[in-house]
């Protein structure tokens, strides 16, 4: 999945900066249906992934059955963390 291609299709643009609040809310209320409807687990983690950065990811025991795709979360969360100065 394409970060560009993904803002386009659930916001319309691929200018974070250009996108109106309301098209934010919508676009991730679609992304949410989108999710949990995701079948496939490398989808299903690259549409979690796209949800935490906008901070509206389901908790990790809902999004995830596998303990293993809730550590690989758990480390996307801590690069996260580390990328933005935070320990």
């Amino acid at each position: 999945m394409d970060l560009d291609d993904q803002l386009r299709r659930y916001f319309g643009t691929d200018d974070f900066a250009t996108i109106a609040p309301a098209a934010l809310e919508a676009g991730i209320e679609r992304m949410r249906v989108d999710f949990g409807m995701q079948k496939d687990p490398a989808r299903r983690f690259a549409l979690w992934s796209l949800l935490y950065m906008f901070g509206a990811s389901p908790d990790l025991d809902i999004a995830f059955d596998n303990e293993d795709d809730r550590n690989a979360a758990r480390d996307f969360m801590d690069m996260m963390a580390k990328a933005q100065g935070v320990e």
